[in-house]
């Protein structure tokens, strides 16, 4: 089954749907579901591509013009951050910080930035957390 298929059996004939397999396929989304087993979520974890590169992404130019980090480094801050976070949930959508140094420009002072953990349906209604910033829909 597929999940154009179970979207059909819960509304009706379907036009278009896109999937979450689709997001992560058109880098929409980054999949973060190893990282995030690892800080003790039990179902997938994805973060939006904007919230990606705000806290994760790093190069070795950036770690020579700025300050050496990596990025399994930043992806860790960011998932164990939305674990505890987590833990206290209420509601589906919590707001959590964590300092990150910004990446661009010469800055090596971490600065403190707020994420959102989404919990909501997946393509098929299971469980599935995003990771996005507060514009974020």
């Amino acid at each position: 089954m597929t999940s154009t298929d179970s979207l059909e059996s819960l509304f009706g004939n379907v036009i278009y749907a896109y999937s979450r397999a689709d997001a992560t396929a058109d880098g929409v989304l980054v999949d973060v579901s190893e990282a995030a087993h690892e800080a003790g979520f039990r179902i997938p974890m994805a973060m939006t591509a904007a919230a990606w590169d705000d806290c994760v992404q790093w190069c070795e130019a950036d770690s020579k013009r700025q300050t050496p980090q990596d990025e399994a480094g930043r992806l860790w801050d960011v998932v164990w951050m939305a674990a505890i976070a987590g833990r206290n949930a209420r509601g589906e959508r919590v707001p959590f910080q964590l300092y990150r140094v910004p990446r661009g420009g010469r800055a090596i002072r971490p600065r403190l930035t707020t994420l959102h953990l989404h919990i909501g349906p997946g393509d098929v209604g299971e469980p599935v957390i995003t990771i996005l910033l507060p514009t974020e829909d």
